[in-house]
């Protein structure tokens, strides 16, 4: 009876985080879409980035060793050829949830 306690517990404390998560994600699929497609292929279908110097998501999210801190560090620094986004909290969590998931 314990286990099964704790069990209901872990799943009730994991579902909000879940749901935060699947909502970033979404968020950040849109925000790919709507602010980084102009330069990077966003998707999983065509790799191909509108700027040759900008890698894909999915390239990026693959590339090993590739973290949540890496991404969150890329966003906040300058980049030659990357125009300078400043992005809240909110919209980095969500940029580096969808990205992570492109991961292949």
């Amino acid at each position: 009876m314990h286990l099964t306690g704790l069990a209901l517990g872990m799943a009730i404390a994991i579902a909000p985080v879940h749901a935060q998560s699947l909502d970033d994600l979404q968020r950040g699929r849109d925000m790919a879409r709507q602010v980084c497609a102009e330069c990077h292929a966003v998707g999983t279908r065509n790799l191909r980035s509108p700027n040759p110097y900008a890698p894909s998501f999915v390239s990026i999210a693959s590339t090993p060793g590739m973290t949540g801190a890496a991404l969150n560090f890329i966003l906040h620094n300058y980049h030659r050829r990357m125009p300078n986004f400043i992005f809240s909290d909110d919209q980095t969590r969500a940029a580096i949830a969808y990205i992570l998931s492109l991961k292949r």
